[in-house]
């Protein structure tokens, strides 16, 4: 062993430092990350850049030279990123306390920005949580509970997405979308005293409802009553005799005979007139 290394020795030392000084050349760039190359503290040009137009596997990952010792490499996250807002408790527009748990996500866009502005992703998220927290109180101050519950919600998600993207672009940030995981009161008489006060708004509505209903109802009984009477003050001017055998007819027909479908049996029945008697007239014959 001794003599291979008194023969080899130098070429041992130098495969040694080709590969210590080709470990500090290369870079390996993974295709989940960016490269920012950084030259004497600066930026200086980035691979792998986040590129939505690119397909995947053609985006420039993998290895890539550098300077050593002059030149050093720090990798930004390409994918899309989670940020979690813990409870926080918020006041609605009709002062309703609000457990509230909500999240955002990311994409790092410009890596350059990114590295001058926030540097780690930990600073990023440290700068964007109070955003999200002022975003979220300030629109949901603006609704009530009950709004929450309705398609006015995805209105209230997209006007917090804007805001807080609108601040994320200066780290070099995009938000993507902002979605609310809870929106409850808290537990006990809070709670119980907003689901009686909705159930409570609800029955009024319903009675309202209700109310208009009934007036209508007697709107077009009134308005069918109106053209009934016009169409027999119509056929009774026609002919006003034959309007009252008609009638004398169908008074007869309900008073003296069988009962109808629907209708019920009383049972057999008697009804004693004088012969003379006005209401029998149709019987007696015309005269």
């Amino acid at each position: 062993m001794e003599t291979i290394w008194q023969n080899y020795r130098s070429s041992v030392i130098a495969v040694a430092v080709a590969i210590v000084v080709l470990l500090s050349v290369t870079v390996i760039v993974p295709e989940t990350h960016q490269g920012v190359v950084i030259r004497a503290g600066e930026p200086h040009r980035v691979i792998n850049r986040f590129d939505p137009a690119e397909e995947f596997g053609e985006t420039g990952a993998g290895v890539t030279w550098r300077l050593p010792f002059y030149e050093r490499v720090q990798f930004v996250d390409r994918r899309i990123r989670d940020l979690d807002m813990d409870g926080e408790t918020v006041l609605s527009r009709d002062q309703q306390r609000l457990e509230v748990n909500a999240y955002a996500r990311f994409r790092i866009f410009d890596p350059v920005l990114f590295v001058e502005r926030a540097q780690t992703e930990d600073n990023l998220t440290d700068q964007l949580e109070p955003i999200l927290n002022s975003a979220l109180r300030q629109e949901l101050g603006r609704r009530t509970f009950a709004s929450l519950l309705t398609a006015e919600r995805g209105n209230a998600m997209t006007n917090i997405r804007d805001a807080l993207d609108g601040e994320a672009r200066g780290y070099g940030a995009q938000i993507i979308d902002v979605r609310i995981k809870r929106a409850d009161l808290p537990e006990g008489r809070p709670l119980n005293a907003a689901f009686e006060r909705m159930r409570s708004e609800r029955q009024e509505e319903a009675e309202t409802i209700r109310a208009g209903g009934r007036r209508d109802a007697q709107i077009i009984r009134a308005e069918a009553a109106a053209t009934a009477a016009e169409i027999y003050a119509e056929a009774y001017n026609q002919d006003p005799g034959f309007y009252d055998f008609y009638r004398a007819m169908e008074s007869y027909r309900v008073t003296f005979g069988p009962a109808r479908e629907g209708e019920q049996n009383v049972g057999e029945s008697s009804v004693i007139l004088s012969e003379d008697n006005d209401y029998l007239r149709q019987f007696q014959g015309r005269r």
